[in-house]
């Protein structure tokens, strides 16, 4: 390894306990990516982890700032050496890769990069993403790659690392998931015995009630006061469960972090292409941000269910002191008033119930042919 500010073995040390303490996989993405460019002293580091359609789930950057990363645009499709790195699984060591005959340009905002290193991250025969640096600060040796082998051996070692990392994080947050499944199912089955036997009780004292209008209508006064107290027990343990199975992942993300994992998921699951984008949201009040995860869902469900679009896009920006959700698909659309009429929602009553829930208001536009798109606006706190 060449020598820069941090080398040797406390560097790797460094760098593979740093990759070790984190358990969400977007945050073990950017410490290793942080780590590559911080221990081999590049000026700019990435990691991309491939989808299935031929672009990347996820593309994290370290050295590029937010205001360059916005500007170059959409994530990049697996191309050149980024597709080399992923399909042929070997890595990469380059004096110049605008020279490279794989090379394909960059966006006009991308920052411009000669030497170059990269590697796939493997996990067994499996490639889980493809690391690489770009632009090591030191002076080049003429017509040579400022990476040398030493170089790639270190980052081989880090790649293996950050191998183990990745898949620990991948397991940790399935399992977190199963255990949020089998909790809310335990709850769904509670929730249904103790309300069923609410309703149950509670039909029986309206049909006493009903029995004794006639003949005796001070009892069945007191009987249809009971089904008062009833309907209202049955309203406060409804009340108490809806509260219960609130997403975790809001309580502990935000809404913002769990639509972009619920999107990248939804993309890797369907065929269409699913994106997302945040611009400038902050926290909104929980109520708020609970509609919102729950209408995009249903949006997001009826456009990859029913719609037939090749491409759904998701975004939530500030407005005002709140926030806009907008799920918008290029599919079969529909007439919104004909559907109305029909009786056929799509989930149009539940969406609009919600919004108007937080004081929100929802917008659909759509027309045969012409695709659709819900926004949703909820005013903040």
């Amino acid at each position: 390894m060449t020598q820069g500010p941090r080398s040797g073995l406390l560097a790797v040390s460094t760098a593979l306990l740093a990759m070790s303490r984190h358990l969400e996989v977007r945050d073990v993405l950017k410490t290793i990516v942080a780590s590559a460019r911080e221990l081999l002293d590049a000026r700019y580091a990435a990691l991309g982890v491939p989808d299935d359609h031929g672009g990347f789930a996820q593309f994290v950057v370290d050295g590029v700032s937010d205001a360059q990363w916005k500007a170059i645009g959409p994530l990049p499709r697996q191309h050149g050496i980024l597709a080399a790195m992923l399909h042929q699984a070997r890595p990469e060591r380059l004096a110049d890769v605008r020279e490279d005959p794989r090379f394909e340009g960059w966006p006009a905002a991308h920052p411009d990069m000669s030497d170059f290193l990269g590697l796939p991250i493997r996990d067994g025969d499996e490639v889980l993403g493809a690391l690489f640096l770009a632009n090591k600060n030191c002076a080049r040796p003429k017509g040579g790659c400022g990476f040398t082998e030493d170089d790639e051996d270190v980052l081989g070692i880090l790649a293996q690392h950050a191998a183990i990392a990745l898949t620990n994080a991948r397991l940790y947050e399935r399992s977190r998931e199963l255990t949020i499944a089998e909790e809310r199912s335990r709850i769904a089955h509670e929730l249904h015995d103790a309300v069923s036997q609410k309703l149950f009780s509670l039909r029986l004292t309206a049909q006493a009630a009903a029995a004794l209008v006639d003949r005796d209508p001070d009892r069945a006064k007191g009987e249809l006061q009971q089904v008062a107290a009833l309907a209202a027990e049955a309203a406060d343990e409804l009340r108490a469960a809806v509260v219960e199975l609130r997403p975790a992942a809001l309580d502990e993300d935000g809404l913002v972090a769990t639509l972009r994992t619920q999107t990248q998921v939804l993309d890797r699951a369907h065929s269409a292409r699913v994106t997302f984008d945040s611009r400038g949201v902050r926290a909104l009040p929980a109520a708020q941000e609970e509609a919102m995860l729950r209408v995009a869902q249903e949006a997001l469900h009826n456009a990859l269910r029913h719609s037939g679009a090749a491409r759904v896009d998701v975004s939530v920006e500030k407005r005002g002191p709140g926030a806009v959700l907008r799920v918008t698909d290029d599919g079969r659309g529909f007439e919104p008033s004909a559907t109305r009429r029909a009786g056929r929602h799509l989930g149009l009553v539940s969406m609009r119930d919600r919004t108007n829930g937080v004081g929100g208001e929802l917008t659909v536009e759509s027309a045969p042919g012409k695709g659709t798109t819900i926004e949703m606006e909820v005013p903040g706190g």
